[in-house]
């Protein structure tokens, strides 16, 4: 559950806001995009493979 603290003279609209960042960083939508469909093992490995080669590349394209 998620609470958030509104002040006296605080708006609907930034309380909102606070509403969202925190929901945001709780992972819940993120987490049901992606059990909505399975993927196998060795296929999240390749990608998380594929993804650290292309922060090493750019790792190494600053550095230079």
């Amino acid at each position: 559950m998620i609470f958030i603290n509104v002040k006296e003279n605080e708006s609907l609209d930034r309380a909102l806001k606070k509403f969202k960042k925190k929901f945001e960083k709780t992972g819940v939508v993120k987490e049901l995009r992606e059990r909505q469909a399975f993927i196998k093992p060795c296929i999240k490995k390749r990608q998380q493979n594929i993804h650290a080669a292309y922060i090493q590349f750019l790792k190494q394209e600053a550095n230079i």
